[in-house]
C-alpha cells in the first residue's frame, strides 16, 4: 500500500513527506530548528529501499491513504486539540471587547442626551445619544472605525512575519488597545459628555488606538489557532471507524471545523458584550458600556501569558515578502502587453510560474533565489487565494450594513423597550446556533452523499445569501417609508421616540438570519482558505489580505454615505443586493476551474526554505 496524500502523483508524494512535516512538532511547542532537526523524517534516508518508501505506515505509526483510497474513502474530521480552545476563549474575550464597544456607537454619536441624562442613558421608552451628532456623522466615524480595523492587520501581519512572529506580535497589540480602550472611556465620562468638541476629540483619538491594536491582533490569532492541530497532524492518514469503516482523517477538513468554532467564540463574545453593553447604555450610561468591555479584555495577556510554553509557534522568517514579490516580477517578465487581455492571458498562463523555479534556472537563478521549487508553488497557491479574495468587498458591503444602517432601521420601528442596538444580536444568536449544526449534520451529511461541499461552492453561497439579505432588508424600508407616520423621513428626531412606523421590530429577523447564513459558508470559509493556501512562512500577510478586503468594502460604503439617509434608504439596500449577487456570479465563473484543484492545492509539499534564521521563536 502507497502512502501519500491528495491529488498527487506517487514520487512527488514520496517527495512531499520530509517538507511537510519538517516544521511539525510532535508535542505542542517551539517550533524551531532545534526540534525539527529530532524529528524521525520518512523518507528522508537514502539507504531506504523503495519498498520501505511506500510503506502505508509511516515513521509516527499513522497509515496514510493510496492514491485510490483518497478518491474513494470518506473523509472525517480530526479531534482538535486543547490549546486551540485556550485560543479560542482568548479571542471570545476580544470579541466582547471589541464589539461590546463598537455596538454602542451609533447611539453615542448620532442621538442627543436624553432629557435630564448626564450618561447618555434613556431608560426604558426613550433612546440613548450623546452628542447628536446625527445619522451621517455616526455612520462616517463607525465606517471609518471598521475600514481602519481592517487595514491595519497588513501592519500587524508584517511585524509578524518579519520581526516578532505571532505570539509576541499579540501580546504587543493588546497593549496598545488597552491604551485605546482607556482613551475611549475618557471621551465617554459625563463630565466630558458635557463638552461635546472634546467628547468626540477624544472618542476620535482613542478610535486610531484602539484600532492598531485590533489590526495586530486579528491576522495572527486566526492562524495560530489552527496550527495547534497542523503541528501535530499536518497529513491525511486512515482511521478506522468502530463500524470498520476506513476513512481518511483529513487535515483540511479538520481547520475548517476549527474556524467553525473560533468563529462561534467570535460570536458567543460578540453577543454577550452586545446584549450586555446596550443595556448599560441604556440604564446606566456609556461610561459603563465601556468599562466592562476592557475589564474582559484583560483576560486575554493574561491567558496568552499562562500559556505561552503550550502553544506550537513558528518564528518570524524575515523578508519573506520581498522574495515573493520579486519572484512575480520575475515570472511576469515579458508577459505584459498594449493589450490587457492579452496581459491577462499571458499571466494566467499553465507555465507563468514553471519557468521561474530554481531547478529550471539551474545556474542562471538570481542570488536572492535561495528557495526550492516547492515554494514557488506554495506562493503560486498563496497569490490563487489572494485573487479569491478580490471579490469579498461586494460580500462585505452586505456584512456592513448589519452594524450600521440596520440598526438605524430598527430606531424607527416599533420596539417594545427592546434597545435598537440590541437587534442585530440575532446574527450572533444564529450562528452560535447553527455553526455546530452545520458542522455536525450538514457537512458530513452532504459527505456522505458524495457531495464536495468545496471552500469556493460554500463562498459562492455565501453571496447569495447576502444579497437575499439586502433584499429583505429593502422591502421593509419599504413599508416603514409607507406606513410610518412621518412618511419617507421615519429618523427624523420628532419621529424616533414619538411616530415608529407601526411594524414590529423583529421583522429584522429576517435580515439579520440570512446574514448569519452567508457569513457561515463566506466569512469563515475565507479564514480557511487564508490559512490552507498561503506560504507557511507567510500565513498572517494572507489572512491580513483577506482582513483587509473587508477595509476596502468600508471605502467602498463611503461613496453610500450620500444613500445613507432618508428617503434613499430603499436605494441602498436593493444596489447592495444586486453587487452582491453579480459578484457571486462572477466569483463562481472566475473560480470554477480552480476549484476543480482543491485537493492538489491543498497536498502540495511543504517547502524547507525558512527565510532569514533566527536563533529564538517568538
Amino acid at each position: 500500500m502507497t502512502s501519500g496524500p491528495v491529488g498527487l502523483d506517487l514520487a512527488e508524494v514520496s517527495k512531499s513527506h520530509a517538507p511537510q512535516l519538517l516544521d511539525s512538532p510532535p508535542a505542542p511547542g517551539l517550533i524551531n530548528e532545534k526540534n525539527e532537526k529530532s524529528l524521525a523524517i520518512p523518507g528522508d534516508d537514502s539507504s531506504q529501499s523503495a519498498s520501505a518508501q511506500n510503506d502505508s505506515l509511516d515513521g509516527d505509526g499513522k497509515e496514510y491513504p493510496t492514491e485510490d483510497e483518497v478518491k474513494t474513502l470518506r473523509r472525517v474530521c480530526g479531534t482538535v486539540p486543547w490549546a486551540s480552545y485556550t485560543i479560542g476563549f482568548v479571542e471570545l474575550c476580544e470579541r466582547f471587547s471589541y464589539y461590546g464597544t463598537t455596538v454602542v456607537f451609533v447611539n453615542f454619536i448620532q442621538n442627543p442626551l436624553p432629557p435630564g441624562s448626564t450618561a447618555g442613558e434613556s431608560g426604558t421608552d426613550g433612546q440613548s445619544g450623546a452628542l447628536g451628532l446625527g445619522q451621517r456623522a455616526s455612520f462616517g466615524l463607525t465606517t471609518f472605525n471598521s475600514m481602519w480595523a481592517y487595514c491595519m492587520p497588513l501592519v500587524g501581519a508584517y511585524m509578524a512575519d518579519q520581526y516578532w512572529g505571532r505570539y509576541k506580535t499579540i501580546q504587543i497589540s493588546i497593549a496598545i488597545a488597552i491604551v485605546g480602550h482607556i482613551i475611549l472611556i475618557v471621551a465617554t465620562i459625563p463630565s466630558v459628555i458635557a463638552h461635546p468638541n472634546g467628547s468626540i476629540a477624544a472618542f476620535i483619538v482613542g478610535l486610531i488606538i484602539f484600532g492598531i491594536g485590533v489590526g495586530g491582533f486579528k491576522p495572527n490569532v486566526s492562524p495560530l489557532i489552527a496550527e495547534q492541530y497542523e503541528s501535530l497532524h499536518p497529513k491525511q492518514y486512515i482511521k478506522v471507524q468502530k463500524s470498520g469503516e476506513r476513512t481518511i482523517v483529513d487535515p483540511t477538513m479538520t481547520v475548517s471545523r476549527i474556524y467553525m468554532y473560533f468563529y462561534l467564540m467570535i460570536n458567543v463574545g460578540a453577543l454577550a458584550g452586545q446584549i450586555g453593553m446596550v443595556y448599560a447604555e441604556k440604564y446606566v450610561g456609556f461610561w459603563l458600556s465601556f468599562v466592562l468591555p476592557t475589564v474582559m479584555f484583560l483576560c486575554c495577556p493574561t491567558i496568552m501569558f499562562l500559556m505561552r510554553n503550550k502553544y506550537a509557534r513558528r518564528p518570524p522568517t524575515g523578508s519573506v515578502l520581498a522574495k515573493a514579490l520579486k519572484l512575480w516580477r520575475l515570472a511576469a517578465k515579458g508577459r505584459w502587453s498594449i493589450n490587457p487581455v492579452k496581459t491577462v492571458q499571458n499571466m494566467r498562463a499553465d507555465d507563468f510560474w514553471d519557468h521561474v523555479k530554481p531547478s529550471r534556472l539551474g545556474s542562471n537563478k538570481p542570488d536572492w533565489m535561495t528557495f526550492d521549487d516547492m515554494w514557488v508553488d506554495e506562493v503560486r497557491r498563496g497569490l490563487k487565494a489572494c485573487t479569491v479574495f478580490l471579490w469579498y468587498p461586494l460580500w462585505w458591503l452586505c456584512y456592513n450594513q448589519m452594524t450600521t444602517n440596520l440598526v438605524s432601521q430598527a430606531a424607527t420601528m416599533e420596539l417594545h423597550g427592546a434597545p435598537n442596538d440590541l437587534i442585530n444580536n440575532i446574527d450572533p444568536i444564529a450562528l452560535v446556533i447553527f455553526i455546530p449544526i452545520t458542522d455536525q449534520f450538514l457537512y458530513p451529511g452532504l459527505e456522505r452523499m458524495g457531495i464536495r461541499f468545496t471552500p469556493l461552492k460554500r463562498i459562492a453561497w455565501g453571496f447569495f445569501l447576502g444579497s437575499a439579505s439586502m433584499i429583505a432588508a429593502a422591502v421593509t424600508q419599504y413599508y416603514i417609508y409607507k406606513l410610518g407616520a412621518c412618511g419617507n423621513y421615519p429618523s427624523s428626531d420628532e419621529c424616533l421616540s414619538v411616530n415608529p412606523a407601526p411594524i414590529n421590530v423583529w421583522v429584522q429577523t429576517i435580515p439579520f438570519l440570512l446574514i448569519a447564513f452567508s457569513e457561515i459558508f463566506a466569512s469563515i470559509t475565507g479564514l480557511e482558505y487564508a490559512f490552507t493556501k498561503a506560504p507557511r512562512n507567510m500565513r498572517s500577510l494572507v489572512t491580513a489580505v483577506f482582513l483587509f478586503m473587508s477595509a476596502i468594502s468600508y471605502a467602498v460604503g463611503q461613496a453610500f454615505t450620500s444613500l445613507s439617509t432618508d428617503p434613499l434608504l430603499i436605494w441602498n439596500y436593493t444596489t447592495i443586493a444586486a453587487l452582491a449577487a453579480i459578484g457571486g456570479v462572477g466569483f463562481w465563473l472566475s473560480f470554477r476551474d480552480l476549484d476543480k484543484q482543491e485537493d492538489q492545492m491543498n497536498a502540495l509539499p511543504e517547502s524547507s526554505f525558512k527565510g532569514r534564521k533566527l536563533g529564538h521563536a517568538v
